[in-house]
């Protein structure tokens, strides 16, 4: 283990004796050393290069659906689904990060799918969910909008609000899609009752069947829960971003209604009330990035990137925020123009682009 200054902290196979030795490593920053690694003939995995490279995928298998072309596609994209499980399970930290702080990788429809699928993956495996449900329900994200393809990215990039005719389509893209899905060989029940449905809500106000809790399947409302999520957050020409806290505050009060409260609070359980990723102000003055989760959801560690007076820190130090001069004062919307880093910075060579 090395600080992020590079100085030896722990040698391989060191014991760490106690509690306060683990935080004490924890907070200068640990991480494998990349170059003993390459040294041992060992290949740096990295979640970002996972979830880029299901991106790209799977912007090319939906145009061919889209257009009627759809070849191997049941094939294909479940290749796509092993990208995603891949990198939920080689580090979610840095899967949800990258929600955030991998915005302008790819066009926002397939992006979109994609983060969907892996905050949906957090949520299943909260509720230890079925390996086979998981899979099923990460097929019906990544493929839950291919019924709008096309206009999905033009209504991301417009500046207006969406016209009359707009909102027509969204309402019939689950529709849409379930038949693009079948004309393409994908006879899964499962999954296309999960594209059909993925936009219910419990209280019977969804779309497209206005179909209460009880009739919805659990993967869809899974994937409803991670798609509203993951749009708040997202940046749009049309509206501003929500900040991460503030999009699982109103998920928390849409459980009481349009949500199942159970996969709500367990959303909030897997991703703190400050998702990893999210930007941050410390008491301190300091601006930084959660980092990683804390022994409490309110008390997440913090990789401090601007210091007090602004200059750019380096290298970076950790923070824990149970410490009252680095607690969180406030919640800044990503992106931020003088906090700048890589998220190889913060993550390590799991977070190599």
């Amino acid at each position: 283990m090395y600080g992020t200054g590079g100085g030896l902290l722990a040698r391989k196979g060191h014991l760490i004796a106690n509690r306060t030795q683990l935080d004490m490593l924890a907070e200068r920053g640990v991480y494998e050393d990349l170059t003993e690694a390459l040294a041992e003939g060992r290949e740096q995995q990295s979640v970002l290069r996972l979830l880029n490279g299901a991106q790209l995928q799977l912007e090319a298998v939906l145009q061919r659906i889209a257009t009627g072309n759809p070849g191997d596609a049941r094939r294909k994209l479940e290749e796509i689904a092993g990208l995603v499980t891949q990198a939920v399970a080689l580090n979610p930290d840095i899967a949800v990060a990258a929600i955030l702080h991998n915005q302008q990788a790819m066009p926002y429809g397939v992006r979109h799918s994609v983060d969907t699928a892996v905050v949906a993956q957090l949520v299943a495996l909260g509720l230890k969910e079925p390996e086979d449900d998981i899979r099923i329900m990460t097929l019906a994200a990544l493929t839950m909008n291919v019924g709008m393809l096309g206009e999905h990215d033009v209504m991301q990039k417009q500046a207006v609000p969406l016209s009359e005719h707009q909102r027509q389509l969204i309402r019939n893209h689950p529709q849409a899609g379930m038949v693009l899905l079948r004309q393409a060989g994908i006879n899964h029940e499962g999954w296309l009752s999960c594209v059909l449905y993925h936009h219910e809500n419990e209280d019977g106000t969804g779309y497209p069947g206005a179909r209460r809790g009880p009739y919805v399947p659990e993967s869809a409302k899974l994937i409803a829960l991670a798609d509203r999520y993951c749009a708040r957050i997202s940046l749009r020409k049309y509206r501003p971003p929500m900040a991460p806290n503030a999009a699982l505050r109103d998920i928390l009060l849409e459980g009481k209604s349009t949500l199942d409260s159970l996969p709500a609070a367990v959303l909030i359980r897997e991703l703190g009330i400050y998702p990893v990723g999210t930007l941050v102000k410390l008491q301190n003055g300091e601006v930084g990035v959660v980092s990683r989760k804390g022994l409490n959801a309110t008390a997440p560690w913090v990789t401090s990137v601007v210091g007090l007076r602004g200059a750019p820190l380096d290298p970076f130090p950790q923070r824990d925020t149970r410490n009252d001069s680095h607690a969180i004062r406030e919640v800044l919307l990503a992106p931020q123009p003088d906090v700048e880093f890589r998220l190889s910075q913060v993550w390590g060579g799991g977070a190599l682009p």
